[in-house]
């Protein structure tokens, strides 16, 4: 589907799909086991226990004091099997990094710009506070963050080493509120991710995401836009070979499907090139591979849903879209 009018707030709904429809699926790694649990992916489902391939058994957090409780009344279920990492979540609800970039977004709009600041206060007040969200999963990287708010460093000196594709997960939204002023966009970008992560391959890739979607919104298909933007992490040569083979061997033998960025952001990335022109098989497949496909789907969805557009019983199946002041809405199917 060729556009030549692009709306930025369809790559943030790309992403809030991409995400809510990965989300029962989240972290299966058994690729039998998916498919014999949901079937194919082709609805907003809700998930159930118990999901095989759970490492919740095995994760832990204490948190140091009341400013680090971050995982409140879901931390029972740290430590037992089984145990869905989205397990109170709605079919069309979005997971807590996509919940956090929904957040995010609203900030900037009705602040009529990005305050690093003002996000920070509203973000430990989100995580602490009790009622935001429902997720039984709270990611490394807030852990880690909220561990050293505990131990009483400033906010800003709250960054850790992080290496997942999670952190991409607010690309989307700052590109869908900012994408008006690309100098801007940039650097807002750059300032937001550092907040959380350090880590340089993550903040490289979230820069990457950005030059992808800034030159798909100024008319460049998708192929090209990552040719020309992401070539250092697949090159087309690569994509092309790739193409030949299943998404379940791409995504399994060529790159791992798990959450760590050198493999998760280019199997992202293939995913878009290959359904380059299909935003609802790109963000299927991305969901039916399994691994970290709801961050993978920070990449995936944004690119094809800008690309391609959105299309309405995606957005409307969300459990809180954010409505596009689009003219065209009504045309699409």
């Amino acid at each position: 589907m060729n556009r030549t009018l692009r709306d930025p707030l369809d790559a943030l709904h790309g992403a809030l799909a991409a995400d809510a429809l990965a989300m029962p699926v989240h972290w299966y790694y058994d690729r039998a086991a998916l498919r014999r649990d949901y079937g194919q992916i082709r609805e907003y489902l809700a998930p159930r226990n118990p999901h095989p391939d759970s490492i919740l058994w095995r994760s832990s957090y204490t948190p140091l004091n009341a400013k680090g409780d971050i995982l409140r009344e879901q931390a029972r279920f740290w430590g037992q099997r089984g145990v869905h990492y989205h397990q109170f979540l709605a079919a069309g609800e979005n997971t807590l990094n996509f919940r956090l970039a929904v957040e995010l977004y609203r900030q900037i709009v009705a602040n009529n710009g990005y305050d690093a600041n003002l996000w920070l206060s509203h973000y430990t007040a989100f995580l602490l506070e009790p009622g935001h969200h429902r997720d039984t999963y709270v990611e490394e990287v807030h852990r880690g963050f909220f561990t050293r708010h505990a131990q009483g460093k400033k906010l800003t000196d709250c960054a850790v080493e992080d290496i997942h594709i999670g952190g991409l997960a607010p690309v989307p939204a700052l590109f869908a509120a900012l994408s008006e002023d690309k100098h801007v966009l940039d650097a807002s970008v750059g300032e937001h991710i550092s907040l959380t992560h350090r880590q340089k391959d993550v903040q490289r890739a979230s820069k990457c995401l950005t030059r992808i979607l800034t030159a798909i919104l100024e008319g460049s298909g998708v192929r090209q836009a990552i040719e020309a933007e992401g070539s250092d992490w697949l090159s087309p040569r690569t994509a092309a070979a790739w193409l030949r083979e299943p998404d379940l061997k791409v995504i399994g033998s060529r790159v791992s499907p798990a959450c760590y960025i050198q493999d998760a952001f280019p199997a992202s990335l293939y995913l878009a090139w290959k359904y380059h022109d299909d935003f609802e098989s790109g963000v299927c497949a991305n969901a039916e591979v399994g691994g970290d496909n709801c961050h993978r789907g920070a990449v995936v969805g944004s690119i094809l849903g800008l690309a391609n557009g959105v299309p309405l019983r995606w957005v409307d199946g969300l459990a809180e879209p954010i409505s596009a002041p689009t003219s065209d809405r009504q045309t699409r199917q």
